[in-house]
């Protein structure tokens, strides 16, 4: 069981027969009043979001989350195809679920997958991974001034703002979570 001071961004907690996950939260204590901590958590099977208010005493129960090794295998319009790797069993997820994680998803990678009482709820994505640039916009001189960057599209379809050096065919490293660019890779 949770208390209000055990969560903290990341944690998942049972609410209404349902995992939710902290994105944010906030501690506030009003004077003669107990702590209360306002959150915003994502139901993981939905994906949608919801603010919600705790009060001091309120007590939670931590959701069945288990997670293993898969690897993507291919897209089938919005289904995307993912292998257990111990157990070599092919399962589903919808884009619905994976969201804007679809952009990092190439054939062949290994992901985390968070799993709900056996059934798969989400990814979990290395904070950074390599890829590919397929298109980038052409470099413009002169400008040095100020930070320079262009658009640049890599192999997944994701498009981000890369330095002017970089050009096509370069392999460059991504931050997942923010989906900007680190450096380039070797």
């Amino acid at each position: 069981m949770f208390s209000i001071t055990d969560l903290k961004t990341g944690v998942v907690i049972e609410l209404e027969g349902a995992p939710y996950e902290v994105v944010k939260y906030q501690h506030s204590k009003m004077g003669r009043g107990g702590a209360v901590l306002r959150t915003t958590l994502k139901n993981l099977l939905t994906g949608g979001n919801i603010e919600r208010t705790f009060h001091g005493d309120e007590k939670f129960a931590a959701a069945d989350i288990t997670s293993g090794q898969a690897q993507f295998l291919y897209q089938d319009g919005d289904e995307y195809t993912f292998m257990d790797t111990t157990s070599f069993e092919q399962f589903p997820i919808s884009r619905a679920i994976l969201g804007q994680d679809v952009y990092y998803l190439s054939e062949g990678h290994n992901i985390e997958i968070r799993y709900y009482r056996g059934r798969p709820i989400s990814i979990l994505l290395p904070a950074k991974m390599k890829f590919k640039i397929t298109e980038a916009d052409p470099a413009v001189k002169g400008d040095t001034v100020t930070n320079p960057s262009k658009n640049a599209t890599i192999e997944t379809g994701l498009t981000l703002k890369v330095p002017m050096f970089v050009k096509v065919g370069d392999t460059i490293l991504i931050d997942t979570r923010g989906g900007s660019y680190i450096e380039r890779a070797n």
